[in-house]
């Protein structure tokens, strides 16, 4: 397994401690930060989170410059952004964090079932398709989306709106686009299954 898979498979590894952080009965107490009170275990959670969403850009950098792009890479990585993504909003719906009705999060999480399940359809097809630059944004909108409602919205305070609640809109947005785009560049794989 070469450097960036190693890398992808690290951020599968993250999503565990970034479960046991948020979910287990931790108290270690509250950060008042920018006039959001903070629990320091959403704090160290959302920093988990942000390290492996990071790892995203490092590794597909790392696969590019080096000339290390794999079929292994391609399916691999967009995977993990999903598991970590899902993760991540399931536990925020579990802690009553997600400030939008719950369809929002059913149907981003439905879409990444969606889209991997055309992966694999791709893949006994003999096509590996990596993601593209819509897909990307839509990812890097998830992310700054969670990530802002992990930190209470703090960062953004001095923001005349809620950032977090616009942000998760935006993922949404871009979530639907890209997964249409998707299955529309890839509709053939449908219609000739047999």
């Amino acid at each position: 397994m070469n450097i960036p898979n190693r890398i992808t498979v690290s951020r599968i590894l993250l999503i565990p401690i970034f479960l046991i952080i948020m979910l287990a009965p931790f108290d270690w107490g509250t950060m008042y930060l920018l006039g959001a009170d903070l629990p320091v275990t959403h704090f160290v959670g959302a920093l988990i989170f942000i390290l492996a969403s990071t790892t995203d850009w490092i590794d597909g950098y790392y696969a590019r410059k080096h000339n290390l792009v794999t079929n292994m890479g391609k399916f691999l990585d967009p995977l993990a952004d999903k598991l970590l993504v899902s993760a991540a909003l399931i536990v925020l719906v579990e802690l009553n964090d997600v400030y939008s009705p719950s369809w929002i999060v059913i149907v981003i999480i439905s879409r990444e079932f969606a889209v991997t399940g055309l992966r694999l359809l791709l893949a006994g097809e003999g096509e590996v398709v990596a993601a593209n630059m819509l897909g990307k944004i839509k990812t890097w909108a998830q992310i700054v989306a969670i990530s802002s409602i992990l930190l209470h919205n703090f960062i953004f305070a001095l923001i005349p709106f809620r950032f977090d609640i616009v942000s998760l809109w935006v993922a949404l947005i871009f979530t639907i686009w890209s997964g249409w785009d998707y299955f529309a560049k890839n509709n053939h794989v449908l219609i000739n299954s047999k």
